[in-house]
């Protein structure tokens, strides 16, 4: 199909030569191009995606098109290969992607959602019934997880300051949770 002489129109005449040549093209071939890309792999799903890719090129390079150097099924199966390729390999990278992140992580059930809210609940009222110097001790070595050293510095007490409000916070951690096992009929919480 040569392209049409630019008319006396100008560019104007130009683009809508292209459109009919386009949309000739189209209702030629579209079938083959459905039927090419099937061929060449393209998952069923992304047909449709896939012939709109391949004439939004045809679209682009139509001007380039040269009937005497070829028939148009013939450059239109190069540029349905090239798209087809185009996408295979990028769900290819996706899915490479996607094998290198890790699983997510179980999600909890009800109940054990349930034991950790009671849980913090405790530690919480645990924590609200030190002293205050006690507390920030506690919570920064045993919550926050940090140094005995780094938390005398934090703090600007000394480190042997630091293990003896650990040591008494930790005796009462201890008293409270076996009071809360004695109530609940031992460690299991059985009756």
């Amino acid at each position: 199909m040569p392209p049409p002489p630019e008319s006396a129109a100008g560019p104007e005449g130009a683009r809508e030569g292209a459109r009919a040549r386009l949309g000739a093209l189209y209702q030629a071939h579209a079938d083959f191009v459905v039927r090419i890309s099937r061929q060449l792999g393209a998952p069923a799903a992304q047909l449709e995606d896939v012939v709109h890719d391949v004439f939004l090129v045809v679209h682009r390079r139509i001007d380039e098109y040269d009937a005497s150097r070829g028939s148009p099924r013939a450059w239109l199966y190069g540029i349905a290969r090239n798209v087809v390729l185009h996408r295979l390999r990028g769900q290819a990278r996706a899915e490479r992607r996607l094998r290198l992140l890790p699983d997510p992580e179980p999600r909890p059930g009800p109940d054990e959602r349930l034991a950790r809210n009671h849980a913090a609940s405790l530690v919480q009222r645990f924590l609200d019934e030190l002293d205050e110097d006690r507390r920030m001790v506690f919570a920064l070595i045993e919550i926050e997880g940090m140094s005995a050293p780094e938390v005398a510095e934090a703090l600007g007490v000394k480190l042997n300051t630091v293990y003896s409000r650990l040591r008494l916070a930790r005796q009462q951690f201890k008293a409270t949770v076996d009071r809360l096992q004695r109530g609940r009929g031992g460690p299991h919480g059985g009756a």
